[in-house]
């Protein structure tokens, strides 16, 4: 998924003829610098505008590649399916948008891939389309050393929301990581750590204590990394939550390079530190119990969750709106650190979550 881009500035464009290596730059450093053949601000979202007369169509694009993203070892096929879905879908979540128009699926694989596990990927793909709406597009296939799924989604805001923003003169509905204010207050629509301690349970890791572990949590574990879920319903408590006469302004993204990742997100392109209180972060109460748990909900990834910059009075009551909503820390002036609320120290960067180019697999 995209990661928080400020566009190039024309001296870095002749960076780009430059020997570095994608491993020096790092997944966040080398979207910024491709922002440079786009327009301003275009790569600075979880996905992209498109303006149209019956509500704006919003199109997002995610690669999954075997070895990084999934193995047979801990994914079937039709896991990797739906897997592939929500991570698109959790993106136009994560704008805002409230319908599904589709996908389109683009298939690399071995010839000698069984066409069972095509199939039962497509299976995976269809069953998260008819939870979630929309419909299977088209796409393209082609023959490759290794397996591989781009797929784009294309969802919707309210063409109400486009009426109210000719009003309000800017997108109504529209979630930007751009939208924070210093003063505002950060919410998570739900846990977060459960999808890494599942990928953890999958593969066996010997640094847990499985027996230890309440049976419950492994389940619900081993389901979040398995199957996540796009956090639709928590864009609908958003609109049910505004205050009265509060305008629309919302920063936020969602997680799933981790919790903060997606703070650190916020805090950048809105000009702003991130305040994160200790003593609040959004954990499954079993989750506390294990010695990686604080670890794994800061920066396990893929949980899916949102992470919203709101007013105060339209934080706390979405918090109230959602069964495992979370106010976990402030906005302040500053430019994009990320510190513990308690002391303003910076947290370690071994919380600072998945990034590509840097990173091992973690599948």
């Amino acid at each position: 998924m995209a990661e928080p881009a400020p566009p190039a500035s024309a001296g870095d464009r002749g960076s780009l003829a430059s020997p570095t290596t994608l491993s020096d730059l790092g997944e966040w450093e080398l979207i910024r610098r491709l922002g440079a053949f786009a327009p301003t601000d275009q790569f600075s979202d979880d996905a992209a505008l498109v303006p149209g007369g019956s509500g704006s169509i919003v199109i997002n694009t995610d690669v999954l590649v075997e070895g990084l993203h999934f193995s047979e070892a801990t994914t079937g096929a039709a896991d990797v399916g739906w897997r592939a879905a929500v991570a698109n879908l959790s993106d136009l979540a994560a704008m805002g948008c409230q319908e599904v128009v589709g996908l389109t699926v683009g298939l690399v694989a071995p010839p000698t891939t069984a066409w069972a596990w095509v199939e039962e990927v497509y299976q995976g793909l269809s069953a998260a389309l008819r939870r979630y709406g929309g419909t299977l597009l088209g796409g393209d296939c082609s023959a490759g050393n290794q397996r591989l799924l781009a797929i784009t989604a294309l969802g919707r805001l309210a063409a109400a929301s486009q009426q109210t923003a000719a009003a309000q003169g800017r997108t109504h509905g529209m979630i930007r990581r751009g939208g924070g204010r210093a003063g505002d207050l950060l919410v998570s629509t739900g846990h977060h750590g459960l999808s890494r301690l599942g990928l953890a349970l999958l593969q066996g890791d010997s640094g847990l204590d499985v027996a230890a572990i309440d049976p419950s949590l492994r389940q619900r574990a081993i389901e979040a990394h398995r199957r996540p879920r796009p956090r639709f319903d928590a864009v609908e408590a958003l609109h049910r939550s505004q205050p009265a006469g509060e305008p629309w302004r919302v920063g936020g993204t969602d997680s799933s390079d981790g919790l903060v990742a997606a703070a650190q997100a916020i805090g950048a392109a809105s000009g702003c530190d991130v305040l994160l209180q200790s003593t609040t972060l959004p954990m499954d109460p079993a989750m506390g119990l294990l010695p990686q748990g604080r670890c794994w909900c800061l920066g396990g990834g893929e949980d899916f969750e949102l992470v919203l910059a709101l007013p105060r009075a339209w934080a706390q009551a979405l918090a109230e709106e959602l069964e495992e909503g979370q106010l976990i820390g402030a906005l302040v002036a500053g430019n994009g650190v990320v510190r513990w609320a308690e002391n303003r120290e910076p947290l370690a960067a071994d919380n600072a979550g998945f990034s590509h180019f840097r990173a091992a697999s973690t599948d």
